[in-house]
């Protein structure tokens, strides 16, 4: 299934994909025809590859456990470390950066249910995006997503490749860990910033999966909001 988030890009890549080996179809057969039939079954498997979207099951610790913040994104952990003081958090935390490369899933997806409380799109660079400057310099979204346990800063980023960010989500949205909030589309980053207080389970260089790898856990003495339904964990 191709997310619809692509569409734009999907169905001129398989346009273009399609029209080549139709062209080559057609003429006699020549070097610059046979080129032309490869590289239009690339395109289209590429297409049909990057632009897939997979039917993902929240991972059953986190249906049962509302605490739990499970993987924004699929990727590799390239960097999990401390915050002295995040604004968005009010206070310390911890980072952890899943980097997507063109071959993985780049469908994102909530990583805890709760409410956004802020939601922005902000302009800037296209550094690669395994430079630890991009998560403030470069093209991103950034939301801050208020659970029971705590709020949980995430962000898109773009990177050298990734030149779009897509997503649906807007400040007030009641949201539920595990569904689908938009793309990023062609190699990119993602942060996740929760308060030093959790307990991290993941590791540098592990590979993650969006909605099934728990990443933390939150861990407020008292959990917040408890009697507001906007807070609520019936999933």
């Amino acid at each position: 299934m191709l997310t619809p988030y692509g569409y734009d890009n999907a169905f001129l890549m398989l346009g273009v994909g399609i029209a080549l080996l139709l062209l080559a179809a057609t003429l006699p057969l020549t070097i610059l025809v046979v080129l032309a039939a490869v590289l239009g079954v690339l395109i289209t498997a590429f297409t049909l590859w990057f632009f897939r979207d997979p039917v993902r099951a929240l991972h059953p610790d986190a249906l049962r456990d509302a605490s739990l913040v499970v993987s924004p994104a699929d990727g590799t952990v390239t960097e999990v470390f401390a915050i002295e003081n995040s604004t968005a958090l009010h206070g310390a935390a911890t980072q952890i950066t899943i980097f997507l490369s063109p071959l993985d899933v780049h469908v994102n997806r909530y990583p805890a249910s709760g409410t956004i409380v802020d939601a922005q799109y902000i302009s800037g660079k296209y550094l690669m995006a395994f430079n630890p400057k991009s998560s403030e310099a470069n093209e991103r979204s950034e939301f801050v997503l208020r659970t029971a346990f705590g709020d949980i800063l995430y962000k898109q980023i773009t990177g050298f490749l990734a030149r779009r960010i897509v997503y649906d989500t807007k400040r007030g949205d009641v949201v539920r860990a595990g569904e689908r909030f938009g793309m990023m589309k062609f190699g990119s980053r993602m942060d996740i910033i929760v308060p030093a207080s959790a307990e991290i389970f993941v590791k540098v260089g592990q590979k993650v999966t969006g909605a099934h790898t728990i990443l933390a856990k939150l861990n407020l003495a008292v959990p917040i909001g408890t009697t507001d339904p906007t807070f609520s964990v019936d999933l």
